[in-house]
């Protein structure tokens, strides 16, 4: 495929409850952690446009650490009542955030953000299925790693999303949203109301950057 986009960063989230939202969701919840839900059941697979394996990356792009979680694959497919979304390959949906920007890429997800909404990292060869690999770029975060990019958006997963096919980030503070094969937000299902991000991780303190941070 084409060199892929070099580009950088993250951000947070809890969820409020929607009309759509997968089944389960208590919209009167009031617990930090979102009520347990199913996954959604995937209907028919998008079917996809490429399977390809991206280049490898330039001689001066050194390979992420050791105990970096890398994404390995992108699936572009349907999932019920959501449609088009785009998953790893362990089948979580992710999400794209608005204060980023796709002209340059660049990511503003750090810090406390990036502990609710880790970066979806790659070693540039993500396996594609469903997803046009021209589609498909990264963004060298601040930290040096580099994050996959759709359509130019930084991508990241949602910690509260505990099952494979649960998209409770979408709508999150009004800026976090499910993200389609093409980069574009998926608008299918969106909550009634705002809702706010999970609280980070309890051991996270250490490296919270200090404050907290906007959705």
């Amino acid at each position: 495929m084409a060199q892929m986009k070099r580009t950088v960063i993250v951000a947070s989230a809890m969820v409020a409850l929607t009309a759509c939202a997968p089944a389960g969701y208590d919209a009167n919840s009031g617990a930090a952690e979102p009520v347990a839900v199913a996954a959604a059941e995937p209907t028919a697979a998008v079917e996809p446009e490429a399977s390809a394996t991206p280049e490898a990356p330039a001689a001066d792009q050194a390979p992420p650490p050791a105990n970096v979680q890398l994404t390995d694959q992108l699936v572009g497919k349907n999932v019920a009542r959501m449609g088009k979304v785009v998953t790893d390959q362990d089948g979580f949906v992710l999400y794209r955030f608005d204060k980023d920007s796709d002209d340059p890429p660049s990511s503003n997800c750090v810090d406390k953000c990036a502990q609710i909404w880790p970066p979806a990292l790659t070693d540039g060869n993500p396996q594609l299925q469903g997803v046009s690999d021209d589609k498909v770029g990264t963004v060298t975060r601040q930290d040096g790693t580099r994050q996959i990019t759709i359509g130019g958006w930084p991508v990241y997963r949602y910690i509260g999303d505990k099952k494979a096919g649960q998209w409770k980030g979408q709508g999150v503070g009004g800026t976090w949203f499910v993200v389609q094969p093409d980069g574009k937000k998926n608008l299918e299902c969106l909550p009634t109301g705002t809702p706010k991000p999970v609280a980070p991780p309890a051991d996270s303190g250490a490296n919270s950057g200090g404050g907290e941070y906007t959705y």
